[in-house]
């Protein structure tokens, strides 16, 4: 298989624009990608960074990295800002988020106070905890998705760079619905211009970018890009866009023990996951309205891995239930505990107990820094609307309407090399070895 893509060189500098510059995650990755670039510490959790990738048949033992076989963004090309609505730069952010020891901080301080916030978009009808003191000001939503227009040209403009990738790392929003204001890009368009409630701060950044011809990420469970409207726009434009909800630590879990489950036919009877965390995301989440959207986040993955239509046997009844705690004396460090009632054998009871002390930004960094060189990459080799194949990063991951998502780790991973492989003309994977196809040969001319 020798038809590749066309990919157009990663040349010149990467601007990077997060939304939410100055929360937990971004400071993490910002101060994580300028330590890593310096020589002061390895990118862990980095597939773009660290991964190999199999080519060809394993008797080859040709497993080179994934940034020596395919043409990805270097890092130290990435020129970075953003926006966030208590404004100030990312050193101050980052000692106040407390991810980091001082030591990994002051070593990039004077990098990290040139990065200041640009104004953002709020309205505390969509994130009730919190409160905006450096945000824009317009006559309507419209007006305001112009403003992002213009922040990105600037920053285009005055960093000299050749491409973009945007990336939503602000709070979650409150729980909205699919509204006839999300059907069309012309009633999208109108709604803005109309202060439609349905029209959250998120969508205006997405539809900033995606008007630029910038890719956008969603990092978070808002109703952002997963609507007609913005699908609409992307398809229109030609720009990647990829989301929802950074899979980090609790649901990355389950993505890994239900497949184990329904690889083994075993039956589950209930899954209760509960969560204390004390960073601005957990506050953000205490309100009721913004934990519904985190909540159909976390609850989908089960049913769509254990597909209880297929195997109503073992996974019709089970109960899932979900529980978020803001408890501040814990700070970025999450901890999460999940009892997994399960059945076997004659239907005999056992159990799986789950005790996670996680810390949610060190997971989420690189997270960022992949989905930035991947939709990068995307945007370069011409790939347009939903980016379904970086769904191993994503708890709620986006996808056609006539399809259904994939939840299953390993399988994701397998997607995910499988294009890049079909990008550089390579074969896909299938593990089969030449003995099986030997074997099936053999068999089909014994039966034949």
């Amino acid at each position: 298989m020798k038809n590749a893509q066309e990919i157009l060189p990663a040349n010149g500098k990467l601007g990077v624009l997060i939304v939410g510059i100055n929360g937990a995650v971004s400071t993490t990755f910002v101060a994580g990608v300028l330590n890593v670039t310096h020589g002061y510490g390895k990118p862990i959790g980095s597939l773009t960074q660290l991964a190999t990738i199999r080519i060809g048949e394993r008797n080859k033992n040709n497993f080179p990295l994934i940034k020596d076989f395919i043409s990805l963004a270097d890092p130290k090309d990435f020129v970075i800002g953003g926006w966030d609505i208590r404004g100030g730069n990312c050193y101050d952010a980052a000692k106040e988020a407390k991810v980091f020891e001082d030591k990994d901080i002051d070593s990039v301080a004077k990098e990290l106070e040139s990065i200041e916030a640009m104004p953002g978009v709020f309205d505390s009808y969509y994130v009730k905890r919190l409160k905006g003191t450096c945000i824009k000001e317009g006559k309507n939503k419209y007006e305001l998705m112009e403003q992002i227009r213009q922040d990105i040209r600037n920053f285009k403009a005055q960093n000299h760079l050749e491409r973009l990738v945007v990336v939503w790392c602000a709070s979650t929003e409150i729980y909205i619905k699919q509204s006839e204001v999300h059907q069309s890009l012309q009633s999208f368009e109108q709604g803005m211009k109309e202060n439609h409630t349905d029209v959250a701060p998120s969508m205006l950044y997405a539809y900033a970018a995606i008007a630029e011809g910038v890719p956008f990420i969603n990092g978070a469970p808002n109703l952002t890009v997963d609507i007609p409207a913005i699908l609409e726009f992307a398809d229109k434009q030609g720009v990647p866009v990829a989301g929802k909800d950074f899979k980090t630590g609790q649901t990355l879990m389950k993505t890994v023990i239900a497949p184990m489950l329904k690889a083994r036919m075993l039956g589950l009877n209930g899954w209760f996951s509960t969560n204390i965390l004390g960073n601005r995301d957990g506050e953000v989440l205490d309100d009721p309205q913004s934990f519904k959207t985190k909540e159909v986040s976390k609850l989908s993955v089960l049913d769509f891995i254990l597909q209880p239509e297929l195997y109503p046997e073992l996974y019709a009844h089970y109960c899932h239930q979900v529980r978020i705690n803001y408890y501040p004396p814990r700070g970025d460090n999450k901890e999460g505990w999940d009892n997994i009632d399960i059945f076997g054998w004659m239907g005999y009871p056992m159990q799986l107990k789950v005790n996670f002390l996680c810390r949610d930004s060190i997971l989420a960094a690189p997270i960022v820094l992949d989905l930035v060189i991947f939709m990068d990459l995307a945007n370069r080799t011409g790939f347009k609307g939903i980016q379904d194949w970086l769904s191993f990063y994503l708890k709620s991951p986006m996808h056609a309407t006539d399809k259904v998502p994939e939840h299953d780790l390993f399988i994701q991973l397998m997607k995910l090399k499988n294009t890049l492989r079909v990008m550089k003309g390579e074969a896909p994977i299938s593990h089969l070895e030449n003995e099986a196809l030997e074997s099936a040969r053999d068999l089909e001319h014994l039966t034949a």
